[in-house]
């Protein structure tokens, strides 16, 4: 970022305008920028869908795409009628937006013709207008932020974004030309993403085709020929009863992806009781089991702290000392996998009423598997998945250090603070 960009974002970010800009409504932009609203640029398309074409869906995350539509984000009068002859035509280059979802960021650009539920609005642009830009104007967090104030309803679960309320929402935009370099600057970056995206997920299989080899014993580690055998986890796990009875350690979660994690860090606040001193106190190494479903782990998760401090973690949590720290992390890995976590914890569980999981620190390590013998294979094991976990959490931050840098040019780019 040149000296003359970083006082002009400085400039911005203090409410001065800069020479060549002026403040609007939707903040300070060029003076060249054209000042508007979306129902100046858009017309409602209500051209029924083509039984032949693929159906549409918006995603939070990654945009439009093909898909099966969510019946279940259907309102319920629109479910009970539902039918392909409600479905709305859309072409390439219209808008589409999910009414309950786009305060969320469920609106895109459409890249190829096909067909949305009831549960969308199409709108049309005019020449005015590059799709491909506005399929990430709309995207920003301010026109996110108008968009969820005018949508109607009592609670955020309510919330609705009509036609009526869609085409008020202002907006300041670029010449044309302009546009289409901001476009294609950010096209570039989605495309970065999508490689780094596309690599991450081949380590990520390539771990998984590790697992289903090496700990199942179907190939072994040069150097290794001792047995494998069905071990009861309470031989190698054992309960830790410690509690933060002085209420000096940090509070912990489990997550799926992070593992043993500061709540904060996790969750963006604590949601600890004033009295900790009933959490249990995890040790580094140790393995912990969530009684909670999560995501794909509808019976809980099991991870092994990496935290190098001892943690405290909510009293519903089971907190075992593994026999070894490699063989730890071999059960950490191991139970990283959706399939063999529900394997091993289905055949123990109780599900109560509200679908809530009934199982005793005892029970968990109750069931047996199959394990090597020989500490030394052990080893050798958690030093091959540490190795393999450690290169994909750098593809990992690579990717989100490419996602953040598409958020600060959208940031930048969208703005006019920085011109092309």
């Amino acid at each position: 970022m040149t000296s003359s960009t970083k006082k002009r974002v400085a400039q911005i970010r203090h409410g001065q305008v800069p020479k060549g800009y002026r403040l609007t409504r939707c903040g300070i932009v060029p003076t060249d920028w054209t000042e508007s609203c979306l129902g100046d640029i858009y017309t409602e398309r209500n051209e029924p869908g083509n039984e032949n074409l693929p159906l549409l869906m918006v995603s939070i995350h990654s945009g439009v795409s093909d898909g099966e539509v969510d019946e279940e984000q259907l309102p319920k009068k629109v479910k009970r009628i539902a039918d392909k002859t409600q479905y709305k035509r859309a072409a390439s280059g219209d808008l589409v937006f999910n009414m309950m979802r786009a305060w969320q960021g469920a609106i895109g650009t459409v890249r190829t013709e096909g067909m949305v539920s009831p549960a969308y609005i199409v709108a049309v642009p005019n020449d005015k207008v590059d799709p491909l830009f506005m399929d990430y104007y709309v995207k920003m967090e301010r026109t996110i932020q108008y968009i969820h104030r005018q949508s109607y309803g009592v609670t955020d679960f309510r919330l609705r974004l009509y036609w009526d309320s869609f085409i008020s929402i202002p907006c300041v935009l670029p010449p044309l030309a302009e546009q289409r370099k901001i476009a294609k600057m950010l096209a570039a970056q989605d495309r970065v993403i999508e490689l780094k995206g596309k690599l991450l997920a081949e380590k990520q299989w390539q771990k998984k085709y590790l697992m289903q080899q090496l700990l199942t014993g179907k190939k072994r580690l040069p150097g290794f020929d001792g047995k494998w055998e069905k071990v009861k986890l309470s031989e190698v796990l054992f309960e830790r009863k410690e509690k933060n009875i002085c209420q000096d350690h940090r509070i912990c979660s489990v997550a799926v992806q992070k593992g043993v994690v500061d709540q904060i860090e996790h969750l963006g606040r604590s949601y600890a009781a004033a009295d900790t001193s009933n959490y249990g106190v995890a040790h580094y190494g140790d393995v912990i089991y969530t009684k909670s479903p999560s995501g794909e782990f509808p019976y809980g998760i099991i991870k092994q702290s990496q935290l190098k401090e001892d943690v405290a973690v909510s009293p519903l949590y089971g907190i075992y000392e593994p026999a070894s720290y490699e063989l730890g992390y071999v059960l950490h890995t191991y139970f990283g996998s959706t399939i063999n976590c529900s394997n091993y914890l289905l055949p123990i569980i109780q599900k109560g009423a509200k679908n809530t999981i009934n199982i005793t620190n005892g029970v968990f390590v109750s069931n047996c598997l199959y394990l090597p013998v020989d500490h030394g294979e052990q080893k050798a094991l958690a030093k091959v998945f540490v190795a393999v976990d450690r290169e994909i959490d750098l593809f990992r931050q690579d990717l989100e250090q490419e996602e953040l840098k598409k958020k600060a040019l959208m940031q930048l780019l969208l703005s006019g603070i920085v011109r092309v």
